[in-house]
């Protein structure tokens, strides 16, 4: 080795380290170890938390069996111990709030729109607040607009609080054996060929045609947009020969296919869709303009699952929910948790919050199938093109969801590893499977030729995100 300057300094900086070591050693190398011990055994006390917390709430989604399951009795656990899922959605308490908000008040009034979060319209206002239950009344009887719709008046399609109010109210006349309340009675097409989006489409249709006609709308096997009253008012007539020959009933077949897919928009709101600015992009450019501008309107406008919802959300996130939950719990759960009762803001505030899914999130829909008959294929990759593009632009999207019937899209997720994928665990059409045998939203990327795609876009651009893109 060289006498040179720098190099005796190079040989005695690593020996004033070593002998700095020596003395330390004993002592803090001691404790870093220590601390690296309890480290691990915090990480995997925190995992087998989240381990135990995941398998919990899987349990919680069989209810009926709970208290009772054999995982609850092993580890000493009951529901109230369990914390909520923030996953989750409280289907018995949706059902009950949701039941509320579709049933018309006492002489007509629309419900309490006005202040529908959770149960907040039944907390008790003081015997002496008079003015709070008079304006209370005043806004209920006015028309509040209903509150299943998201986000300001400019965050969606032109009209759409008034639009639902007024269908709402369409289809829940205040008495349905009135004999001027008369009726379209339809069927969801059971044809091989109709997907879920063709099914809706056509629902759509026959929902315009009672709306120009003054009809309340009226289907069997699956009813939502009606309520008991009409609905057996309607079959009652369907028996009675009179009913049809007079026109208080009708059904699919007074109508023709064109009248029902290409019929024109209900003309009761004018026509905003006219000044409608697209916010489609196709090859680089911005549409200004679709075609049939007023089925974009119109169809956007159109049961609840709960508890399938719940299962999807578990499977797709419940790990990473698990996760996160455990930080707030303290160290002591699942030993030393006791009930604490709820406190108002939780009962009537926060008991039907919008269930937890990791944001941002690119959704979406990859299709084939029978589409390669209506129109141009487009390849996953080309889908997986515009994500990236829209990643440039948003750094921190990292997640899409997706959606699809195609088994060989699922199977090129891994050529994507920069990508977090979540998806359904379905069965999915195979090779040349067709539709008929397989069915034995931040951002969005879609076909605009699929009527699935077009559905799942409506529902967004009256769903608060109709500047999204």
């Amino acid at each position: 080795m060289s006498s040179s300057f720098p190099c005796q300094i190079c040989v005695v900086v690593p020996s004033l380290f070593l002998a700095t070591l020596t003395s330390f050693g004993t002592s803090k190398f001691g404790e870093m170890e220590r601390r690296m011990i309890s480290q691990k055994s915090d990480e995997r006390c925190t995992d087998e938390k989240v381990s135990l917390l995941y398998s919990a709430w899987s349990a919680l989604l069989n209810e009926t069996i709970v208290e009772d399951s054999e995982f609850f009795q092993r580890f000493g656990l009951s529901k109230s111990s369990v914390p909520k899922a923030p996953h989750f959605e409280n289907c018995k308490l949706n059902t009950k709030v949701n039941e509320r908000l579709d049933t018309r008040c006492k002489n007509g009034r629309f419900t309490p729109w006005t202040i529908w979060k959770g149960f907040l319209d039944i907390y008790p206002p003081s015997e002496t607040d008079e003015q709070m239950i008079y304006l209370r009344q005043a806004a209920m009887s006015k028309g509040s607009y209903p509150p299943w719709i998201s986000g300001s008046d400019e965050d969606n399609y032109p009209f759409t609080r008034k639009v639902r109010r007024d269908i709402w109210s369409h289809q829940h006349p205040l008495n349905c054996r009135d004999p001027n309340v008369r009726f379209l009675v339809a069927d969801w097409e059971r044809l091989p060929a109709f997907g879920m989006g063709a099914q809706i489409a056509g629902m759509c249709g026959l929902l315009a045609i009672a709306i120009s006609e003054k009809r309340v709308l009226v289907t069997n096997y699956y009813n939502r947009a009606d309520h008991d009253g009409c609905k057996d008012r309607a079959f009652e007539l369907m028996g009675t020969k009179e009913a049809w020959e007079n026109g208080t009933i009708t059904g699919e077949n007074n109508y023709s296919s064109k009248e029902i897919w290409d019929g024109p928009t209900p003309g009761v709101w004018g026509n905003p869709w006219s000044y409608l600015q697209s916010t489609t992009e196709i090859n680089g450019s911005l549409i200004t303009y679709h075609r049939k501008m007023d089925w974009r309107w119109w169809r956007a406008y159109l049961e609840y699952t709960c508890g399938l919802l719940n299962i999807e959300r578990h499977t797709a996130f419940g790990w990473e929910a698990a996760k996160m939950v455990p930080a707030g719990l303290g160290q002591e759960w699942p030993e030393g948790v006791t009930n604490k009762p709820r406190s108002d803001i939780e009962e009537f505030v926060w008991s039907n919050h919008k269930a937890w899914i990791p944001r941002p999130l690119l959704s979406m829909h990859v299709t084939m199938g029978d589409e390669a008959c209506e129109m141009k294929v487009v390849e996953f990759e080309e889908y997986m093109r515009l994500a990236d593009r829209i990643r440039q632009q948003f750094p921190h999207l990292d997640s899409i969801w997706l959606s699809t019937e195609m088994q060989e899209f699922i199977e090129k997720l891994n050529l994507y590893p920069h990508w977090k994928f979540y998806n359904t665990d379905v069965s999915r059409q195979v090779g040349n499977t067709t539709m008929a045998t397989y069915e034995a939203t931040d951002f969005f990327v879609g076909a605009l030729s699929s009527t699935w795609c077009f559905l799942m876009n409506g529902m967004r651009n009256t769903g608060g995100k109709v500047m999204a893109g």
